[in-house]
């Protein structure tokens, strides 16, 4: 087991003694915190943290999959252009997970699980179809586009874009929650009394 040990004055409870904090088994922590944002820290009994992480993250990535109505994450077929923003997302770790499941099912021709056979539109996390497909758009003109993303893209605009930038976002910030359930804290030492040193000291617990 690992623990990281802080400086006294990156505790502000108890400024003569140093705060411990256990980190347990460092490499079990990170995996945790990449399945479920926050669930490392709370493997570690830093419920704060965990908590506020688990929060903040999951709230992002998901409420980017509401603008997105759902498809803003998934995993691209062959055939397809390679959607490069699925690996930002996955850093968000099982809540990503269902698009490789959904992927696996398209390319075994099933259907996507949660896909309605009489609906036109696909699954939360499904890839979209590569075949042409009608749309209506903001001026109730019916336009054919060249596949089910550029519909997609058509139907939700602004709004596709900008849930792909959360649930983007919402996978690296949790790429530092990892970070931080492996290696601990990192602290930044102000100068101390008497170092003429100008350049701050920086620790990692």
């Amino acid at each position: 087991m690992a623990t990281a040990i802080l400086p006294p004055e990156y505790n502000h409870v108890a400024r003569d003694e140093p705060l411990e904090i256990e980190l347990k088994q460092p490499w079990l922590a990170a995996l945790l915190a990449w399945l479920v944002p926050g669930l490392g820290h709370l493997y570690q009994g830093r419920t704060g943290k965990g908590l506020l992480f688990f929060v903040c993250i999951m709230g992002a990535f998901f409420y980017g999959m509401y603008l997105g109505d759902g498809h803003v994450v998934y995993a691209s077929t062959p055939g397809q252009e390679l959607r490069w923003q699925y690996y930002c997302q996955l850093g968000v770790g099982g809540a990503a997970f269902p698009a490789i499941v959904q992927r696996s099912r398209v390319m075994d021709d099933r259907l996507p699980i949660g896909q309605d056979p009489e609906d036109d539109d696909r699954a939360w996390y499904a890839p979209p179809r590569n075949e042409q497909v009608s749309t209506i758009d903001d001026s109730g003109n019916r336009s054919r586009q060249p596949n089910e993303l550029s519909r997609w893209v058509v139907d939700h605009n602004p709004y596709f874009e900008i849930g792909t930038v959360y649930t983007m976002i919402a996978g690296l910030l949790n790429v530092l929650v990892i970070c931080d359930a492996y290696a601990g804290p990192l602290v930044i030492r102000g100068k101390a009394d008497g170092d003429d040193n100008d350049e701050p000291n920086v620790a990692t617990a």
